[in-house]
């Protein structure tokens, strides 16, 4: 049985003072201003965060996943602490034919240490397999980022390998780890 929250998720509380809501392209400065605070603590990890330096960028990203939620592929939520964005999910890729889709996720210095990536990310997974009937739900991060993978763990996701060498960001190649859970394996999750 899948959560409530996963039918509508267009905002749904996580703890008493932190609130997943959409995020949408009219709040690009509310965007941009949690970038810019959050950028010296996702930067490393988060290719996009340089795409984001002004209002132009932010509202062309925020822009970008609407038209993707508009054309059934993919989503992007904001995650509010005590009412102040604070980090942030996203369906990078979101292929219902083929029924896959990867989940990518970013929190500021002071949105760390809540469990609110691991409580979000549980109900991007209920969306994706308990309502649009994905089989299978994909993380990716590089090897150095303890944290992500942590969060990957505690949902309980499968590591399958890494991809060496598997994309260029600020003039190296980075690995990938690849981590994934099936329908299957969530229905049968025993902390639900």
């Amino acid at each position: 049985m899948y959560a409530p929250e996963a039918t509508m998720l267009f905002a749904s509380r996580l703890t008493e003072n932190a609130e997943l809501r959409a995020l949408e392209p009219w709040q690009a400065a509310e965007f941009l201003a949690h970038i810019d605070k959050a950028r010296a603590n996702i930067e490393q990890y988060i290719p996009w965060a340089e795409l984001v330096t002004d209002l132009d960028g932010a509202q062309t990203f925020l822009q970008r996943y609407a038209d993707r939620q508009a054309a059934g592929e993919g989503r992007i939520y904001g995650i509010w602490l005590d009412g102040e964005l604070a980090g942030g999910l996203l369906f990078r890729t979101f292929e219902p034919a083929w029924g896959s889709c990867e989940i990518g996720v970013w929190i500021s210095a002071e949105g760390q240490g809540h469990g609110l990536i691991t409580r979000s990310t549980r109900q991007l997974i209920d969306y994706a397999i308990g309502v649009r009937g994905m089989n299978r739900v994909e993380w990716r991060c590089v090897p150095s980022n303890e944290r992500s993978i942590a969060v990957a763990k505690r949902l309980g996701m499968t590591y399958e390998g890494t991809l060496r060498e598997a994309f260029p960001y600020r003039g190296e190649r980075h690995d990938l780890q690849v981590w994934a859970m099936l329908h299957n394996e969530w229905e049968s999750r025993h902390w639900a």
